[in-house]
Order: structure tokens, then C-alpha cells, then sequence
């Protein structure tokens, strides 16, 4: 744990997007590190793979642009009447995996009981590319849809076979324009609330 703190004290507390990696870290000290820190870690996100523990803090304009696709995605649902369950940035894990992340964003489109062991629907945002495949781990965890924001581009990444490939629409929300949703979001960068706001109208005009 040592090393953990330590890199900790390294992370930019100016909300700046980056990052440290430790090796050889076991299971137990990132169970330990997730306790550590509880619930109360917003900026921060911990990515475990095999061994390997990333630990991201996020900009300002990363949580802006996450929280603006939620809005867009929940208001989309709600307008069709679909179960739409979010668990926001919560820890998800399995040890046998060797894996756990937190998503920026990720949603659960079934009956799941108390807690889901994954999320139906992650989202991330990128702005800086880590050294530890986020892909890899959301594989390992099951995660049947990834859809990644970066360079202002919206993709969506379904799961087949134990890997990722990319495609134009969402299998879980096929009737979603996704090119549409991602427009909203270049647009919404400037002006949020009334983004949403024109959003809304337009989904619910067509009913």
C-alpha cells in the first residue's frame, strides 16, 4: 500500500487529465485501496488488469461531456418508457477476471436484483489515453456494449466472441440515431441545459 500511496501523492490535484501505473499490484491491495477510498472518489478512476493498477484523475471537461451524454441517453429512454437503470461510476470487478474499472458513465437494461455483477452499457470518455487496455478489462467483465467519446466521435464497441468490434448502431437501443445523439453532444459542449432542452423536444415530437 506504500506504493499506492505514494503514487497517489503523484496524481495533479488541478484536475488535469493524467495518470500514474504501478506493477505486480495483488488482488488484495486494490480491494484494499478501493476501501481505502470508498465511495468518495469522483475524479478518480482505478483501472486493474492482471497485475497492473492505473490510477486516472479526470478534467473538468471530461465530467462535463460524460454527464452530458447521460442526460442525453436517460431523457431518450425515459421518453420510451424503458427500463434505463444507471450506476454512474461504481466499481466493478471480478476476481477471477483479475479485472475491475470504473466507467464514466453505465447503465443496466434488465431486472438485476440488488447489485449487477456488470453493466449492460459503459461509457467512456477519452481525452488521454492510459497505458492500461480498458477494453481488455470491460471484455473480461462481460460488458456487452462500450461506447467510447473521443475526438468528438461517438463509437460504439459491441462485444462478440470474448472481443470488441465497432459498430454503426447499438444492439441494446437499436432504434437510437447515434450520429444524431453525437451531434447533440458537440453542440451541447457550448450551452448544456439548452441542448438537453432541444433534445427532449425533438424526441418527443416524433413520439
Amino acid at each position: 500500500m506504500e506504493a499506492v500511496t505514494s503514487a497517489l501523492s503523484q496524481l495533479d490535484p488541478s484536475r488535469r487529465e493524467g495518470g500514474v501505473v504501478l506493477e505486480n499490484v495483488s488482488w488484495d491491495t486494490y480491494e484494499g485501496l478501493l476501501r481505502a477510498l470508498g465511495d468518495d472518489h469522483p475524479s478518480l478512476r482505478l483501472t486493474y488488469l492482471e497485475g497492473r493498477l492505473e490510477i486516472m484523475t479526470t478534467s473538468y471537461r471530461h465530467e462535463r461531456i460524460k454527464k452530458l451524454i447521460a442526460r442525453l441517453l436517460e431523457i431518450w429512454a425515459l421518453e420510451r418508457n424503458m427500463r434505463f437503470d444507471g450506476y454512474g461510476g461504481a466499481t466493478f470487478k471480478k476476481k477471477e477476471a483479475a479485472r475491475g474499472l470504473e466507467p464514466d458513465e453505465c447503465y443496466v437494461l434488465r431486472e438485476v436484483g440488488d447489485l449487477p455483477t456488470e453493466p449492460d452499457i459503459a461509457i467512456e470518455v477519452v481525452e488521454t489515453h492510459g497505458t492500461v487496455d480498458k477494453m481488455a478489462v470491460y471484455a473480461g467483465l462481460g460488458v456487452r456494449e462500450v461506447w467510447v467519446w473521443e475526438a468528438n466521435q461517438l463509437k460504439i464497441h459491441m462485444l462478440q466472441g470474448g472481443r470488441y468490434v465497432i459498430s454503426e448502431a447499438s444492439a441494446l437501443l437499436p432504434t437510437l440515431d447515434v450520429v444524431e445523439l453525437a451531434e447533440f453532444v458537440r453542440q451541447g459542449e457550448q450551452d448544456q441545459t439548452a441542448t438537453v432542452r432541444r433534445y427532449w423536444e425533438l424526441i418527443r415530437e416524433r413520439g
